[in-house]
């Protein structure tokens, strides 16, 4: 009789943790849910946020507040997520700073552990630019400047650990050329020196190389991603340049923090998926220069750890350093 009433008991415990699941999925959301974005306002990543949130916002039937908080190389930002209650009321996007930062420093939270994948976004290509007029005309005649002029060639980034640091960094072990390294702490500044000629190159996203190559004033050389780039015609990629292995893109996705209700997670999975698929903002993406690349959480988990190591073996390869 006792393991029966125990069963009894267990089975009872279960519908009860059952029917609030249930409840909480249907009572969700019944206030505003809160992005944390970890730059300031203004940039790709912000832009890209800000198209899709007003779609999930009128899905859901809540406002979805975005909350910049830059800092730290989107430490401070994510660090916030983190920290937040599991309950389907804090998100927070993440980039491929996510996987580079646990390679250079302790971070306040497990970057895996510590989070719930939602859904990634877009993957973001780079463009390798310089001046308009340079002697510098193709990935080639790069090279070979490079090697006849060890040292005397620039790049700029926005500093060691930044995506644009690590793709000059791999492209310059591929090549086996001596490049120098300028840091910026902004891509304006970077390409206003780029553009200017006080910096011979930088890879830097589409969305703010495109204006400048179509307005005359850039001249793209690759870009990073495997295929072409309809914005950019006729452009090349560092593959077809000669280097194959060569693919380098940013990216932007969704998390929440580790212990959200699986429910919440799938729904707003779901309504990120209808917002980017709508037939506006893959137009919008397109004039961005970005990819759509929704996913379901366990996709974005295993793109996440994918990409984990991709970056350890590149600032393995590479020696490249973190910190600005």
């Amino acid at each position: 009789m006792k393991i029966q009433f125990k069963v009894l008991n267990l089975a009872v415990a279960l519908i009860a943790v059952s029917i609030s699941s249930a409840s909480l999925a249907q009572a969700w959301p019944s206030k505003p849910i809160k992005l944390v974005v970890p730059y300031p306002p203004g940039g790709g990543t912000d832009a890209v946020v800000r198209l899709i949130a007003p779609k999930i916002s009128a899905a859901l039937g809540q406002p979805l507040v975005i909350e910049n908080k830059g800092g730290a190389n989107t430490i401070i930002g994510t660090d916030v997520v983190a920290k937040a209650a599991p309950d389907g009321y804090t998100f927070g996007v993440i980039t491929d700073s996510h996987s580079i930062n646990p390679n250079f420093q302790k971070l306040p939270y497990d970057s895996v552990q510590s989070f719930q994948p939602v859904s990634q976004l877009v993957f973001v290509p780079f463009a390798l630019v310089t001046k308009a007029g340079s002697e510098i005309t193709s990935v080639a005649s790069l090279v070979k400047l490079a090697k006849s002029k060890p040292g005397k060639i620039s790049y700029a980034s926005l500093g060691e650990g930044s995506p644009h640091y690590l793709a000059m960094e791999w492209f310059r072990s591929l090549a086996r050329v001596d490049i120098n390294h300028i840091p910026y702490r902004g891509v304006g500044p970077a390409l206003t020196d780029v553009i200017g000629g006080q910096v011979d190159l930088m890879f830097t996203g589409l969305s703010t190389a495109i204006p400048q190559v179509k307005g005359g004033k850039a001249l793209a050389l690759a870009v990073s991603s495997p295929k072409r780039q309809p914005s950019l015609t006729g452009i090349p990629t560092v593959a077809e340049s000669g280097y194959p292995e060569f693919d380098f893109r940013t990216w932007y996705g969704i998390v929440a923090p580790a212990g959200t209700p699986a429910d919440v997670v799938a729904r707003m999975n779901q309504e990120i998926k209808k917002a980017i698929d709508s037939a506006d903002v893959l137009e919008r993406f397109e004039v961005l220069g970005v990819d759509a690349a929704v996913s379901t959480p366990q996709q974005f988990a295993e793109f996440m750890r994918q990409d984990a190591r991709k970056y350890a073996q590149i600032i393995k390869a590479t020696g490249a350093k973190g910190g600005n």
